[in-house]
């Protein structure tokens, strides 16, 4: 820890703002580089600019990386950042799922890359990133780093700032905007910001539990990330002549067309999550006989087998095996699949001669379907039905706008909230929250219902 005695203690700076009056704090160590401290109160800030000038007068040395008086110090200038987010990246690594420990050791990437003291020269920055991303911060593989990447992660070590750079406002704010900017110095996407945020606020608080520090240092309140969206982008939905195209157009790929084609129109007709359908046996659909009258199937979800990457799983499988997102470990959903789906599922296990205990989607050569064939399927055909113009706007742009689409017809065939709230997996609030821009169509039986009421009623003249 470096430490200084020439310090001096400016007047308190007051700034008049539309939310309030800021009192800030202001001194400076060795004659440059400003500290800041601000308050809502003119007594905390004057408590606290007196603490620093009887530190002063009693000959108390300063901590240059803090601006503090060493008096003051918390156990945090004796905790190196990158130990401390290599201890979090541990602790989180056994109580989350593969892509939240995936989005862990990106957030903390970019913040021990914003911590520290002097930039790489002997090793290239994309390689410093790789080394904490897939080994520094994950905890199945550090163990296993090769040579040069152990060097590199060594390196860091020695050149991260402590974890009482987040006792400085002012470092913080400097800290946030290199993690919210991009590589091509543009400011990441408001979503990206926001998940970030949310990790780094688990982290300090992680910090302030082991009384590394004392408080959360991270801003709080209006403004303290950006806003995103919670509706859905009604462009993203795909008309049904569309839909009705690109599904034929992947039926009649060459190389497993009917099998990707049985699995998008099980999307398209039930709308589960996508690693809720790869997830699905033969087992899970109840088809009626074929002579019966009602011709309508039964489709259950139990199980989601989300694609995260064999380095982020703790079996080194490229999917994980969950439970339902967002429900106990147990629950399950039973979907109504209307007769053309049964037609296609019925047809899909004749054509493969799949048993019960089989996977009803495989991939070419058995086993889960990959998320990388579905996506080309979806990809090119995407690109072969739609008109340019289409092809570059949002429709249907991800896999996962086919279960919007059947969400959003659901919603606008009259189906109830909390009957498509449960057949999607959702809460009735956040699927009327989500959906509320995209339903359509009710207007007129609305308005007649509005004028059955009546209006004002007429007033004899002269009133």
């Amino acid at each position: 820890m470096e430490t200084t005695y020439k310090v001096k203690v400016w007047k308190t700076a007051v700034y008049k703002g539309a939310r309030g009056t800021t009192y800030t704090v202001r001194w400076v160590l060795d004659g440059k580089g400003e500290c800041r401290a601000p308050f809502g109160t003119s007594a905390l800030a004057d408590s606290f600019r007196s603490e620093l000038v009887s530190a002063m007068r009693r000959g108390e040395a300063f901590n240059r990386e803090t601006g503090l008086p060493v008096s003051h110090e918390t156990g945090a200038s004796s905790v190196n950042w990158y130990d401390f987010a290599v201890q979090f990246a541990d602790a989180q690594w056994h109580r989350t799922a593969g892509n939240s420990r995936k989005n862990t050791a990106k957030a903390l990437t970019s913040t021990t890359i914003a911590f520290l003291r002097t930039q790489p020269t002997a090793f290239k920055p994309v390689d410093v990133r790789t080394a904490l991303r897939e080994y520094a911060f994950n905890t199945r593989r550090r163990e296993e780093a090769p040579l040069e990447v152990a060097t590199i992660l060594k390196w860091v070590e020695r050149n991260t700032l402590s974890m009482a750079t987040w006792e400085d406002p002012v470092k913080v704010d400097g800290v946030l905007r290199s993690v919210d900017t991009l590589l091509n110095g543009k400011r990441a996407a408001a979503s990206s910001i926001k998940r970030t945020r949310r990790i780094l606020n688990v982290a300090m608080e992680h910090a302030i539990k082991h009384k590394v520090l004392r408080t959360n240092p991270l801003p709080k309140g209006r403004g303290a990330t950006p806003k995103t969206s919670n509706t859905l982008d009604r462009r993203s939905l795909i008309h049904p002549q569309r839909m009705a195209r690109i599904l034929a157009r992947i039926r009649r790929r060459t190389r497993g067309g009917r099998r990707l084609h049985a699995y998008f129109s099980t999307l398209y007709y039930t709308g589960p999550r996508p690693e809720e359908a790869v997830a699905m046996y033969v087992d899970d659909v109840t088809l009626p006989p074929e002579g019966a009258e009602d011709q309508w199937c039964d489709v259950l979800f139990h199980t989601a087998e989300p694609e995260v990457g064999k380095n982020w799983t703790d079996d080194g499988q490229i999917h994980e095996e969950r439970g339902l997102k967002g429900r106990a470990e147990d629950d399950t959903r039973v979907v109504p699949g209307p007769p053309a789906l049964t037609m296609i599922l019925r047809e899909h296990i004749r054509a493969e001669d799949l048993k019960p205990g089989d996977r009803l989607f495989q991939g070419e050569f058995g086993g889960i379907l990959a998320g990388s064939v579905t996506r080309r399927a979806w990809g090119t055909a995407r690109k072969a039905e739609l008109t340019e113009r289409e092809y570059e706007s949002p429709m249907g742009r991800r896999i996962y706008d086919i279960r919007h689409t059947r969400l959003t017809k659901w919603l606008n065939d009259g189906i109830p909230p909390a009957q498509v709230a449960y057949w999607a997996g959702n809460s009735v609030p956040v699927l009327l929250a989500f959906y509320a821009g995209c339903i359509e169509g009710q207007i007129p039986d609305l308005k007649r219902r509005m004028e059955a009421q009546g209006d004002l009623p007429d007033l004899p003249e002269g009133e």
